[in-house]
């Protein structure tokens, strides 16, 4: 049997079936846009909850950090607080044993005859100031003591430059030829070599006694 020729125009029928086929292919095109959209979504929630939980984390910890770090500074400040009473209760011990030696024994002090003894002297004028611990004076020398607890080697250039400070402080001084004196209850062996090749005397505490040396001493 001959099938009958296909007709050449579009039918309602082939209409109906093309506008099938395109919402067919439009209502998976938009199920797939929604499956991604969806998947898209998941994801941006997940990484928003990621986020918030890597900046808790991160927020938690920085406060830890910060609660830590104020214990630590308050500890430090309670530190350096007893630290500084220990170090000025040492530096009046110092001073006042040394004083109290230099002026029990000062009539034979680098083999001078001293008859005044300042201890503690402060001087200002508008361009300087400066403060000597242990100062002793007679008719042709001054004596210029300084007094540390512990003696370190950066504590020398001070020692040295306390002869051209006073002469300009102390103006009726200033032809005077001034010895320089380093007290401290101990000294490093390095410490004590470096005023003695700088020329300043060395006196430091050796058991009960005040131990001098100044073979070395230079006049300033």
């Amino acid at each position: 049997m001959k099938r009958a020729p296909k007709s050449p125009y579009v039918t309602l029928a082939d209409v109906h079936a093309i506008l099938d086929r395109v919402a067919q292919r439009q209502e998976e095109s938009d199920r797939q846009f929604k499956e991604r959209q969806e998947e898209n979504r998941k994801r941006q929630e997940e990484s928003d909850r990621k986020f918030k939980e890597r900046h808790e984390e991160s927020d938690r910890q920085f406060k830890e950090w910060r609660a830590e770090n104020e214990k630590y500074e308050r500890r430090m400040k309670k530190i350096e607080k007893t630290m500084g009473s220990w170090s000025y209760s040492h530096g009046c011990f110092a001073q006042d044993y040394f004083f109290n030696a230099f002026a029990d024994d000062q009539q034979d002090f680098f083999g001078e005859h001293f008859h005044k003894i300042s201890n503690q002297l402060k001087i200002e004028t508008r361009k300087l100031a400066a403060e000597y611990d242990i100062v002793m004076y007679n008719d042709n020398y001054v004596a210029i003591i300084e007094v540390k607890y512990k003696a370190h080697k950066n504590d020398i250039p001070k020692v040295i430059d306390q002869a051209r400070t006073f002469r300009i402080l102390c103006p009726d001084y200033k032809d005077f030829k001034i010895f320089l004196g380093f007290a401290s209850m101990a000294f490093y062996p390095e410490v004590e070599q470096e005023c003695i090749d700088q020329g300043i005397a060395v006196i430091k505490q050796v058991g009960d006694t005040v131990v001098i040396r100044d073979d070395n001493m230079k006049v300033f």
